[in-house]
């Protein structure tokens, strides 16, 4: 196995650093930068120390939190006890819509709000109608496209 160059390390702090903006941790960040360009795609949790040279512990934490999102998942190997990690063929499709099924939930929440504050000031419902508003747009269009990109992709594969 090759040791990672340095342009690619630093690929790997910068999605990092957007992962980070994005509200998870860098050293997930991190993970998910590597496992971008990692050759081979699968990674045990012991080479993504590694590389990222970071404890086996803190590769723990990543993997359990990028797993259940989807974008990650870990493997096995025949006749081996070790797990793997990976992205997953369709992991950012599936992070994405897991994402925006949460767009409803918002939606409603906001709704709630709204009868909360029924007979308010307008300037307290319009800053909540506009949230509302936005998270049923984005309700409606999203799985729409999101089923257009997959159709796209399937086109040319």
């Amino acid at each position: 196995m090759n040791e990672p160059t340095e342009e690619e390390l630093s690929f790997v702090d910068e999605v990092a650093v957007f992962f980070e903006r994005e509200g998870l941790p860098l050293i997930a960040g991190r993970v998910v930068g590597w496992l971008l360009i990692s050759d081979p795609p699968e990674q045990s949790a012991a080479r993504l120390a590694a590389v990222l040279q970071v404890s086996r512990s803190s590769i723990g934490t990543a993997t359990r939190m990028l797993t259940p999102s989807g974008l990650v998942e870990g493997v096995r190997k025949r006749g081996e006890r070790q797990e793997y990690f990976r992205i997953a063929a369709d992991g950012w499709s599936r992070m994405l819509a897991r994402r925006y099924a949460e767009t409803a939930r918002f939606r409603q929440i906001a709704e709630r709000g709204l009868r909360t504050l029924e007979g308010e000031p307008s300037e307290r419902l319009r800053r909540l109608a506009n949230v509302r508003d936005l998270y049923a747009f984005l309700e409606q269009e999203l799985p729409a496209l999101l089923e257009r990109w997959e159709h796209g992709r399937e086109e040319t594969t």
